[in-house]
């Protein structure tokens, strides 16, 4: 009598959770962050994992469409640049993986490549954070990352101070970019990109739209443009 045997297939493997404080390789981080969909944000500093606060409305929700509302008309009138909205960055050979909330980078002739697997590598020119609980991260670990990568230029609003910080890359080290008399910042890496601080603090998006209007109307961006549009 021959008795049949069925063999039953392995388990799969069980991923273990991310939490705040583990210590990971990229690679092990990104397993655990693509087995949990329903996290919306985490990231790897240095080999750390962390996972931001609950997004509120007033202090993070609105701001981020704010400032990804200005650098997308940037953007759409800027042909060669790419913007993303909080995209997962592989920055430099470590153990780094950040979600900023904003990046605007050069398609061509740029510091970054879009990855197999649709992560973005390398050090886009700007990155914008919106910060509120999360201010001391953002300007302390998050800005030595961001410098350490090579990341040109970086904007923080800080919406517990009402406060817009913006540096710039000058010989390794984050220099902050000072506004004009009228309050407006204006971009060394994308020419033409201006901010009206004063307006964005008051809530007066309209104004914040005419003032980069102003920028994209200059003739710096018209050489810009041509410029991306040689390579």
């Amino acid at each position: 009598m021959t008795t049949n045997t069925i063999t039953m297939p392995e388990p799969c493997p069980v991923l273990p959770s991310l939490r705040p404080g583990d210590r990971l390789t990229r690679e092990e981080f990104e397993h655990r962050y693509e087995a949990m969909p329903h996290v919306k944000k985490a990231e790897l500093i240095e080999g750390v994992v962390h996972m931001p606060s609950p997004v509120y409305i007033p202090s993070h929700a609105k701001p981020h469409g704010r400032m990804v509302t200005w650098l997308g008309v940037y953007d759409a009138l800027t042909p060669g640049l790419e913007m993303a909205d909080n995209g997962s960055l592989r920055l430099g050979a470590g153990e780094t993986e950040v979600q900023p909330d904003a990046m605007l980078y050069r398609a061509i002739g740029g510091n970054t490549r879009l990855s197999d697997a649709g992560y973005l590598e390398g050090a886009p020119e700007l990155v914008v954070e919106v910060a509120l609980s999360s201010a001391d991260y953002d300007d302390g670990v998050k800005r030595r990352v961001y410098q350490r990568g090579g990341v040109q230029e970086y904007v923080l609003w800080r919406t517990a101070e009402q406060r817009v910080d913006w540096w710039a890359l000058q010989a390794g080290a984050y220099v902050p970019l000072p506004a004009s008399a009228q309050g407006i910042i204006a971009s060394r890496v994308f020419p033409g990109l201006w901010l009206d601080v004063v307006a964005l603090l008051e809530d007066r998006m309209a104004q914040v739209l005419a003032t980069v209007q102003r920028g994209l109307a200059s003739a710096e961006h018209a050489a810009f443009v041509a410029e991306l549009s040689s390579r």
